[in-house]
């Protein structure tokens, strides 16, 4: 059964969470896809993530990834045309995709732009050639994630619309624990609105994970309102580093998310 996801009436768009710009990480990588073509396609697959009510700031690239966006100025051909082998390749193919969602307000502007949806998915893809031998649905996929950019329409919908009812979006989490067999999805509202869903989640492969969600809660200041579960499904992180993780999941939406700076808990 395909898992189905937070479904609201549609309401006309009217403005925009403020644009969330990329971690402090990835200082150097912004600018490299300025001087290089886009890198060559290969499979790949990627997925959505969630975050903290207390936390509601846009957040910029993870420090980590400073020297990174702008590397593309200085070398010549696209990660994709180097060895896979190469350390400076999957350092190219990693800044191309950081800085095509950068300015995407987390997936929103990309809904209305089939190119640079191409253009990511492609740059995805790229990554993902990097991750097909990992195994990512152990312990290290521990953690709370927090969205960077995901095609999934329900979430971007939220995102959008959740002025509509008096608050803004804060960020957008998914908080695992694999030793646990625990998966959070988590939309936060500031100043202290949350919505997450509860779920079990069980490694099917090497990078497969299947989730059933058991529960589900508004919660603002002073209330909450439980809600049904209401679904299953899995996901595929085709690449997990330090800094990021890139997945796709049974609906063929796509996500990427970086290693929040705190951890969420209920």
């Amino acid at each position: 059964m395909a898992a189905t996801g937070f479904l609201l009436p549609a309401l006309s768009e009217q403005r925009i969470f403020k644009r969330h710009r990329a971690p402090v990480s990835w200082c150097g990588h912004r600018n490299l896809r300025r001087s290089f073509e886009p890198p060559v396609a290969a499979t790949a697959f990627l997925l959505p993530s969630f975050s903290d009510p207390r936390i509601f700031k846009p957040h910029r690239p993870p420090v980590s990834w400073c020297g990174c966006l702008n590397l593309r100025r200085s070398f010549g051909p696209p990660a994709a045309a180097l060895p896979a082998s190469s350390g400076q390749s999957l350092l190219f193919a990693k800044a191309d995709l950081l800085d095509l969602i950068s300015d995407q307000e987390r997936g929103v502007l990309t809904e209305g732009n089939p190119a640079r949806r191409s253009e990511i998915v492609r740059a995805v893809e790229a990554l993902s050639v990097y991750g097909k031998d990992m195994t990512t649905s152990g312990p290290s996929l521990s953690g709370t994630w927090r969205m960077l950019w995901t095609t999934e329409k329900e979430q971007l919908f939220i995102i959008k619309n959740a002025y509509l009812f008096g608050t803004k979006t804060g960020d957008v989490l998914q908080v695992i624990d694999m030793e646990k067999g625990l998966l959070n999805n988590v939309i936060t509202f500031p100043p202290s609105g949350v919505f997450f869903v509860r779920s079990t989640c069980q490694a099917a492969s090497a990078q497969r994970v299947n989730f059933r969600f058991t529960s589900a809660v508004l919660r603002g200041d002073g209330w909450q309102i439980p809600l049904p579960p209401f679904g299953q499904g899995w996901f595929e992180s085709v690449y997990l580093d330090e800094d990021i993780r890139v997945a796709k999941d049974i609906r063929g939406d796509y996500l990427v998310v970086d290693r929040a700076p705190y951890t969420w808990t209920e």
